[in-house]
């Protein structure tokens, strides 16, 4: 299946990527996004309580808590049920 990504593999991309803490910018470069739109998916992944934001040496970071695993291995299943395979971004 190739084309547009849905807003649910965007966040999959987001929560999968930051697993280990991850800048702002690290993230958008990773996951193809804009900055506006970038923000726009984080924050809302932020109020859902599936990423956290964090201060380490002055160095602003963004980790997925374990409030999203129960999100990502519904994503993945529904994923492998409908195309026989695992969601994937390139790495």
């Amino acid at each position: 299946m190739k084309g547009k990504r849905t807003l649910y593999e965007i966040y999959w991309e987001i929560l999968t990527f930051s697993r280990n803490q991850k800048t702002f910018t690290n993230i958008i470069q990773r996951c193809s996004l804009n900055s506006k739109i970038g923000q726009e998916h984080i924050g809302f992944l932020l109020e859902k309580g599936y990423l956290h934001r964090f201060e380490e040496e002055g160095q602003r970071y963004l980790k997925t808590t374990e409030k999203a695993k129960p999100f990502l291995e519904a994503f993945k299943d529904m994923y492998l049920e409908l195309f026989n395979r695992g969601p994937q971004f390139k790495l």
